[in-house]
């Protein structure tokens, strides 16, 4: 039987292997492995693609966000809206630096925050919002920052899942004051390890996460602030240096398959991802809904074919946050979703032959349970 993971980072090792090991050589045998020139040359590479002026590599994503933050000054005690239907990261790194996670609602369509549910929960101590561009579809940028202008709030996007994702032609993370990545290996764009990078348009903003990232240094062995130890890692840094001219093909690759997983599906019971006009999204994830969830990830995993859930609870479902977080009180768009998602294996590297069997199951289930 043909056996489909959920997700193949080591797919995406082979598939460049010869690239990859190279530039892994390369550094080794530059003798520099902290904050050299693969790191310079990435944070570089990667803002261009971006088209945003800075880009400063850091540990992991969750210090990417946290970082971001604190450099647009959040300070502990300032509140922070977000949403709930999210990787715990989000909410740890608000924690992380003492602020305070006030969560918003979704809308149903885009499944990222909904703007009208924010202004209900702004306070004197709100001082940014956090929108996740969830599973790789953009959330509403235009009319977030409008908000956050009346208010005077920060903006800090979290990107972990939507590297290259587009609003009319121009990337995720160019639209805040600042934005989190995560290089994850099972990312758009994957190191072989963890790392993480905090773009933006502001010099300010970019030399404070510089400082925050290696000990609030300035000159060597000099803090004039208080630090972290959060670098990115320089054989991380050659890696993803080696991936990203092909993130766009990538993720066009990724939104085909979806297509046909949607064909595949058609007016079944089961919904594929939506396609929200003006945006281009990465597809990190292709997150079907079905009232049967149990069901349907039987069914395919009997078929060979893995899959997942994001998430089995939201943040304020989760034993470590039920009942301390401001805003859990309501929240039934998000609610909705966490009892429905279902994710399919979703990576350029899926082959024809996967794709295909996938997608007769799928339109097996849908002849048979789903009644199409």
């Amino acid at each position: 039987m043909l056996v489909i993971p959920f997700a193949n980072p080591k797919a995406q090792y082979l598939a460049r292997k010869l690239e990859i090991d190279a530039a892994i050589s390369r550094t080794l045998e530059s003798g520099w492995y902290i904050l050299g020139q693969e790191v310079e040359r990435f944070e570089r590479e990667f803002a261009k693609f971006l088209g945003v002026n800075f880009c400063v590599g850091v540990g992991n994503g969750t210090d990417a966000l946290a970082l971001a933050l604190l450099s647009v000054g959040v300070n502990p005690g300032h509140e922070v809206i977000t949403v709930a239907n999210t990787a715990i990261a989000t909410i740890a790194a608000i924690e992380q630096i003492g602020a305070i996670p006030v969560l918003a609602d979704v809308d149903l369509q885009t499944r990222c925050l909904d703007p009208k549910t924010i202004e209900g929960l702004v306070t004197s101590r709100t001082k940014a919002i956090v929108p996740v561009h969830l599973f790789g579809q953009p959330a509403p940028m235009e009319d977030i920052n409008a908000l956050a202008c009346k208010w005077g709030l920060k903006v800090v996007e979290d990107c972990a899942q939507a590297h290259g994702a587009e609003i009319l032609g121009k990337k995720v993370g160019s639209y805040g004051d600042a934005a989190a990545f995560s290089f994850y290996p099972t990312k758009n764009l994957g190191a072989l390890g963890d790392g993480g990078a905090v773009v933006t348009n502001s010099e300010e903003t970019a030399e404070t996460v510089r400082q925050i990232r290696e000990y609030g240094w300035t000159t060597r062995f000099v803090s004039n602030r208080p630090g972290v130890n959060s670098r990115l890692d320089e054989i991380q840094a050659a890696v993803l240096r080696v991936k990203l001219p092909f993130l766009d093909s990538d993720n066009a690759r990724r939104r085909s398959i979806a297509q046909r997983y949607e064909k595949a599906i058609n007016s079944c019971l089961l919904v594929s991802p939506k396609s929200i006009d003006g945006t281009l999204t990465a597809m990190h994830l292709c997150v079907i809904e079905c009232q049967d969830r149990e069901g349907v990830k039987e069914f395919l995993e009997k078929e060979g074919i893995g899959t997942a859930i994001h998430y089995p609870m939201s943040v304020h479902e989760q034993p470590a946050y039920t009942g301390r977080l401001r805003g859990e009180e309501y929240l039934p768009c998000t609610e909705l979703l966490s009892k429905k998602n279902l994710s399919l294996p979703m990576y350029p590297e899926l082959t024809e032959l996967e794709v295909r069997h996938i997608c007769s199951v799928l339109t097996q289930w849908c002849r048979t349970e789903g009644h199409a």
